[in-house]
């Protein structure tokens, strides 16, 4: 496994100790997604539908991942979903192994995939998955959407305590926010989680005790970018007219916690 200190400025994105200007922040990771294709030392795709181990990807969805809907134009990611000869197709990726890091201040800049049926999310995955399984691992959920709940974003966080049910969660209605690029925040600290949008806290989880069942967050995680299309959260209705959708991601940055947090 890679650890961010061992990686070295490459491409379009940036791991690191640098300290910019007057804020004297230390940047962990940033990747600005400008070149021409994906970065393949930093991420993974992930491709099929699940099968045979996870089918639905364990949420019932109907997409089938493919590279294909996975590209870097424009100084941004972007995954499309889209319906082709009957099947749903969209994209997946994850730094799995090549960036994990436990605590800091994650930022993203993105545009929403907002058609009804689509499920775009940025979330995390403890590192150890393959060895503890899932809600062992812990989830970290900084957004998700869902077409069939305009106007509202998600941020979650799943432990072992609550069976990998949604319980520690807050749903947020956000005037505009299919409108245009947002920022995406999560302060994530020993002690507890905090999300933000647009520089307002929509939800602090502080949990009722720290140990792994409770709190499964003081270790490595990875991010997964993806948009799932229908299933248990995306919902059995799907606009094909609405498709090909889009999400775009402008940029990922994650800078070590500041002092007094």
């Amino acid at each position: 496994m890679k650890r961010y200190q061992e990686l070295l400025v490459t491409g379009s994105f940036l791991i690191g100790a640098l300290f910019t200007g007057q804020s004297q922040e230390k940047v962990i990771f940033h990747e600005d997604f400008n070149g021409d294709s994906l970065d393949m030392s930093v991420w993974n795709y992930e491709e099929g539908d699940g099968c045979p181990n996870l089918c639905g990807w364990g949420n019932n969805e109907e997409q089938i991942y493919n590279r294909e809907y996975v590209e870097v134009k424009d100084g941004n990611l972007v995954i499309t979903a889209l319906k082709k000869d009957g099947e749903y197709y969209s994209g997946k990726i994850n730094s799995k192994d090549n960036v994990e890091f436990t605590y800091g201040v994650i930022e993203v800049r993105a545009k929403l995939a907002t058609t009804k049926g689509l499920w775009p999310a940025i979330w995390m995955l403890g590192s150890d998955i393959s060895e503890v399984g899932w809600p062992a691992s812990g989830e970290i959920d900084i957004l998700e959407y869902i077409g069939r709940e305009p106007g509202k974003v998600f941020t979650s966080l799943h432990t072992p305590a609550s069976h990998g049910n949604t319980i520690n969660t807050k749903k947020t209605k956000i005037e505009n926010i299919e409108e245009g690029y947002h920022t995406y925040k999560a302060i994530w600290t020993e002690e507890y989680i905090e999300f933000f949008v647009d520089g307002n806290s929509l939800y602090k989880f502080v949990p009722k005790k720290y140990d792994e069942q409770h709190y499964p967050f003081k270790k490595d995680f990875y991010f997964l970018i993806n948009v799932a299309v229908g299933g248990n959260l995306g919902g059995a209705e799907i606009n094909d007219e609405a498709l090909p959708d889009k999400f775009y991601i402008d940029y990922i940055k994650v800078t070590e916690l500041p002092e007094g947090i």
